[in-house]
């Protein structure tokens, strides 16, 4: 049993999903950093210094100054400042997939569209289908102009 973990696990397919999963993994991080750290900066100095990731809606009867003391007093709260900034890091990592996806997309045509050698042609005088190099049809027994 032992053996056929170690084939299943070693298998090309389970090995490039490992290295996917951990590439995505980081690339995430990449992209929470951009939007926390570059993007949303720049918003909020233009909405009048608004800190997303601070936003939220207190549920509660006691009212907080921050997110941090209504989170550490245990108050329900709405925090759709950090769901502001979720929703900016999925569409950029949708974005960058798609881009992803659309260059081998277009990898993929060029590679499907090479048309094939021909190795047959028609002969002119019944239209049946004879090897290239032919020099007589096989079927109706005419010659065949060569070139």
């Amino acid at each position: 049993m032992l053996e056929e973990f170690k084939k299943f696990a070693m298998r090309g397919n389970v090995v490039d999903m490992a290295v996917g999963i951990i590439i995505g993994a980081a690339f995430g991080k990449i992209v929470s950093s951009l939007v926390s750290d570059v993007i949303m900066p720049p918003i909020g100095k233009l909405m009048g210094n608004v800190d997303f990731s601070s936003l939220f809606l207190n549920l509660g009867a006691v009212p907080y100054e921050t997110l941090a003391a209504a989170q550490e007093a245990g108050a329900p709260t709405i925090n759709y400042g950090t769901f502001i900034n979720t929703v900016i890091n999925f569409l950029i990592v949708a974005f960058a997939i798609f881009m992803v996806i659309k260059g081998m997309n277009s990898l993929k045509k060029t590679e499907e569209e090479a048309p094939a050698e021909a190795t047959t042609k028609e002969c002119p005088e019944c239209l049946s289908e004879i090897p290239i190099a032919a020099k007589r049809c096989k079927h109706c027994a005419s010659a065949l102009v060569s070139g």
